[in-house]
């Protein structure tokens, strides 16, 4: 009998998602966002991403053995919610909670499951639903998934699960091993995101426009220390200033903030609107200065002698997706190799779960090799989708499609128009790689802008990142550490920065996907014609949706989001879709 475990996100009330193992396979994965079109599913569980998984898997219910869930009782004689009291003094009332009934939130969750699961069809009194730890969840997600062998050092960042902010942790044979973790508030994730809030920017979903921003400034204007220190092996965070709940929170219009009145005192109004300027710009570049410097120092003191030992390290948490962080790490002599969970914010604990319970029924799971989890369509549906449209879409079908599309779609690229990418599985994980992307040609200059402003309308200091051939990486990248989910910047050669100007940041970096032909053909197969075309074997990609929605999953979706930009045309599977005055 085949092992088949399910994994349901969504405890701690954003990123709800589905994944499904069996017999160590991941079979299918998915974010509830992309079926509902609400970015970031916040209170919702994942029911349409778990039938999702179910129907393309062809199982029912009752074939599946556990139900894995990424969240579970903390006991009270544990330090986690002792802890929390305790920091939380000035809080007593949450605090005297934390410690008589500090699993509301996981019973809570539990029964929310439990009806989600009704929905979909299982017998609760037959199913078993298992509960992991939440920081279990995401070091699973990373080291079982990482593929390495060796013995290998585990870190975790994220601002928190039941209790606990970060993670130190080894793996080694298949077992994971808890070292040490920090509890909220001391939470380096929870930092950044009360200064994401601060900066004007939604805390869960604008931390990267922080990391965007902060090569814009400069980190030695303005000295963020007493905001966090680590001494004697423990974070602290300051909750004068950050991390803060109840009447400590800055308020405004009603709505409360993770930050206090004492830092708006210190740093002025928290900013408002689209525009990166002077001091927003130099606090932006401070805080990503004080998360490295943090990170670093906390990963050499409880992770730098297995480090040392065998060169692995693998990192999970909504924190691991500081690219420029991943950065500073692979830099480091010691570190041969780092994974990082390409789905390493919340929505990856579905991933986590569900490998954790695999492997600890005896079957190990497979290496993460891709991220092509989702639905995909066929060329019939495509076509069904455009005849239903109201814009009704002028469509044409390109006859072999395996070779036509790419040659057609580099041509319309290399003469400097965008255009919408659709095809194969959707991507799990936040980062379009090749399913669902808005492409560009990186040596056609202004066509980033061009993206921005008539199709994305997104911040304007926000990089655009590029795909690669598997050759081109080394050259371009100047290093032969794989990149293939875009969670690592590099610093971008000389002679690359000149051709490909369109997809190099502000500080010369690029935050890449290094593509191998296998995974996903017929986007390499489109790189191979661009550079033909070009003489560079790059693409310039970046996600299919407008700014604040979730990414395209379906025909209709991409066909709405079409007719809502100006771009021109739209490519899913081997079905042409072009606007008028093209």
């Amino acid at each position: 009998m085949a092992l088949t475990i399910l994994g349901l996100s969504g405890a701690v009330s954003h990123d709800p998602s589905a994944a499904l193992y069996i017999d160590g396979r991941l079979v299918a994965a998915a974010e509830e966002e992309r079926f509902i079109r609400d970015k970031h599913a916040k209170g919702r569980m994942p029911l349409e991403a778990a039938k999702f998984c179910l129907d393309f898997a062809g199982i029912k219910p009752s074939d599946v053995d556990a139900v894995a869930i990424p969240f579970a009782p903390i006991g009270i004689f544990e330090k986690a919610r002792w802890h929390y009291a305790r920091r939380y003094w000035y809080a007593p009332d949450r605090g005297i909670d934390a410690i008589l009934n500090g699993n509301r939130r996981y019973r809570r969750y539990r029964k929310r499951i439990e009806g989600c699961l009704q929905e979909l069809g299982f017998d609760l009194g037959k199913v078993e639903i298992v509960p992991v730890e939440h920081h279990l969840t995401h070091a699973s997600s990373a080291y079982h998934c990482s593929g390495f062998q060796e013995k290998t050092a585990i870190l975790g960042i994220d601002g928190k699960g039941e209790y606990a902010t970060t993670f130190f942790g080894v793996g080694e044979n298949g077992r994971i091993t808890k070292i040490k973790e920090f509890f909220d508030p001391d939470s380096l994730g929870g930092l950044y995101g009360a200064l994401t809030e601060y900066l004007g920017f939604e805390m869960l979903d604008g931390e990267y426009k922080v990391m965007g921003m902060a090569p814009y400034g400069d980190p030695s204007r303005y000295d963020f220390s007493r905001l966090a220190k680590f001494e004697n092996g423990e974070l602290i965070v300051n909750t004068d200033y950050v991390n803060v709940i109840g009447l400590r929170r800055y308020k405004e219009n009603g709505k409360g903030f993770y930050f206090s009145p004492k830092l708006v005192a210190w740093l002025g109004p928290k900013r408002e609107g689209d525009i990166a300027d002077d001091p927003y710009i130099h606090y932006a570049a401070s805080m990503q200065a004080l998360f490295e410097d943090l990170a670093l120092q906390m990963m050499d003191y409880y992770l730098g002698d297995i480090i040392r030992e065998t060169g692995k390290l693998v990192f999970a948490g909504g924190g691991a997706l500081n690219v420029k962080l991943n950065q500073k790490i692979i830099a480091r002599p010691e570190v041969k190799e780092l994974f990082v969970q390409p789905a390493s914010g919340d929505a990856g604990t579905a991933i986590g779960a569900a490998s954790y319970v695999s492997v600890q029924r005896g079957v190990p799971v497979e290496k993460m090799e891709h991220v092509y989890l989702g639905p995909r369509y066929s060329n019939e549906q495509v076509i069904a989708a455009c005849e239903a449209h109201p814009d009704k879409p002028q469509w044409r079908k390109i006859e072999n499609g395996e070779v036509e599309v790419p040659r057609r779609i580099a041509r319309i690229l290399a003469d400097g128009n965008p255009v919408a990418w659709f095809q194969g599985r959707m991507e799990f994980g936040p980062r379009a790689l090749g399913g669902r992307s808005i492409l560009g040609c990186p040596s056609v200059k202004g066509v980033a802008d061009r993206i921005n402003a008539q199709i994305k309308f997104r911040e304007r200091w926000r990089p655009f990142c590029p795909s690669m051939l598997d050759r081109v990486g080394p050259q371009m990248l100047q290093s032969n550490h794989p990149a293939p989910f875009m969670t690592f910047t590099f610093e971008v050669a000389e002679e690359w920065k000149a051709r490909v100007p369109e997809v190099v940041h502000e500080d010369g970096t690029a935050r890449a996907q290094v593509l191998k032909r296998e995974f996903n053909p017929r986007y390499y197969d489109l790189m191979v014609e661009l550079e033909k075309l070009t003489g560079n074997g790059v693409v310039l990609n970046t996600s299919l949706n407008r700014r604040g929605e979730p990414m395209i999953c379906s025909p209709t979706d991409a066909l709405n989001m079409f007719f809502g930009s100006d771009l021109q045309y739209l490519i899913m599977e081997d079905i042409l879709v072009i606007k008028d005055d093209s």
